[in-house]
């Protein structure tokens, strides 16, 4: 055992598998996305211990290692000082817990950056392993939808009008493509360009059917209109694709007509969230927000001021939203305003849950990436520029941080290790483009 960790392509094939596991782990649930983060940390650290130790940080990784740093401070003085007495029946020093734990995201980055900053990690398992998972969630979405229920057995809801999938009552199907599909589109021109480079006109579009259709039939609204973002935003910025911007378009309105013709769940489904959004504009224009039509997202959203005003500078504590919610002073008068695991979007979590200082820390880490990553690539003259392999990491980074969009929790496990999987290998990428350039 050891002899193989001594072997350096052993060891690189090690990091490779492990990496590739990610988008497989997702679909089997968080204790295997726990189960990998760990082995890929220790495995880092038994192998290439020295790199925490040898490797500069930068002025980013100063900000992170700040950002996880108050995130123990906040959890300390909210278990001891705050919220103690009135938060008693959720556990003593359960946030002090809960904000170590976290930590493991912290060195989840640093594991990759350094991987692949010393180009220990490669790449193409990771590729190839998304364009697998993602194909096979749409096609046990095509079945169940077809058979009433998946190849596991698992059965479609009887009322709802979306699909699970792989991910049973869990209904995220349409997210995880989103996020995971994109890296589809780059697999052969990265990596099999000289093998299939007279069929990539008629891969990457078929790739693009299969996912669409996918989505739209899981019935997750808000990742169809992030992945048709994404799409749109390399088209628009690659200089390549802008030719195929008509061509998109066309492509995405025919499968959108046909599914939204044929299907009458999805028909529904579009039908609902076009009162939700309609709904939504009339209660903000009355402001009438004890409305019972405006959907419950927005009435999550309205809890977010009061539960921030409890502690609006340190905040309450990493996902502790669901138990100080209730203490605010005036939740008899706003009952409508009903308080739920946590508000639905990533920035709004974090405004109430770390306070103003975390918020703005956090809002600096992320303007700090889109400016080593986006607008160095896409703006100014960088070793970037002719980078492909950084472009799927780049956009769905911004996709994710959409300040807009409704969210799960940001400080949950599936959420935390996708953002932190993203953000450590672009990173990775860029300090190794960097190193590179410099030495030339």
């Amino acid at each position: 055992m050891f002899a193989y960790f001594n072997q350096k392509d052993a060891g690189s094939n090690l990091f490779n598998l492990l990496v590739a596991s990610f988008p497989i782990s997702f679909i089997a649930g968080n204790m295997i996305i726990n189960i990998n983060i760990i082995l890929l940390i220790l495995s880092t650290l038994i192998i290439h211990g020295k790199s925490y130790l040898n490797t500069r940080y930068y002025f980013l990784d100063k900000i992170i290692f700040l950002f996880f740093s108050f995130i123990i401070f906040t959890a300390i003085a909210n278990d001891y000082f705050f919220f103690q007495e009135k938060l008693q029946w959720k556990g003593y020093f359960s946030t002090i817990i809960k904000s170590i734990l976290f930590l493991k995201y912290l060195l989840l980055y640093l594991s990759l950056r350094i991987l692949i900053e010393n180009n220990i990690l490669k790449l193409k398992l990771f590729f190839i392993s998304c364009a697998l998972s993602t194909l096979f969630v749409c096609f046990d979405l095509f079945y169940q939808g077809i058979y009433g229920q998946d190849i596991f057995g698992f059965e479609k809801p009887e009322l709802g009008r979306k699909l699970g999938g792989p991910f049973d009552d869990e209904l995220i199907a349409g997210g995880y493509i989103q996020r995971f599909s994109l890296f589809s589109f780059f697999l052969i021109p990265l990596f099999y360009k000289e093998k299939f480079s007279n069929f990539i006109k008629f891969i990457i579009p078929i790739f693009f059917v299969i996912f669409l259709s996918g989505i739209i039939i899981s019935g997750n609204r808000m990742p169809l209109l992030l992945f048709v973002f994404t799409i749109f935003l390399v088209i628009i910025f690659q200089k390549q694709t802008r030719k195929y911007f008509f061509s998109f378009l066309i492509l995405f309105s025919i499968i959108f007509s046909l599914i939204f013709t044929l299907n009458n769940t999805v028909k529904d489904n579009f039908y609902s969230f076009h009162h939700q959004i309609k709904n939504s504009f009339t209660a903000i224009k009355s402001q009438d927000f004890k409305n019972n039509n405006m959907p419950s997202y927005l009435k999550e959203f309205a809890t977010f001021y009061d539960t921030w005003l409890l502690n609006k500078y340190i905040g309450g504590g990493i996902k502790n939203f669901r138990y100080y919610c209730h203490t605010r002073p005036n939740i008899e008068k706003n009952s409508k305003f009903i308080c739920n695991m946590h508000p639905h979007n990533y920035y709004l979590e974090v405004l109430t849950e770390t306070g103003l200082i975390g918020f703005v820390i956090l809002i600096n880490i992320f303007i700090l990436i889109l400016y080593l990553s986006f607008v160095k690539k896409y703006f100014s003259k960088s070793v970037l520029n002719n980078d492909i392999m950084i472009i799927p990491f780049v956009f769905l980074f911004i996709t994710e941080i959409f300040p807009l969009k409704s969210t799960g929790s940001f400080f949950t496990t599936g959420n935390s290790t996708y953002l932190f999987l993203i953000i450590g290998i672009m990173i990775g990428l860029i300090r190794r483009k960097n190193f590179i350039e410099n030495n030339n």
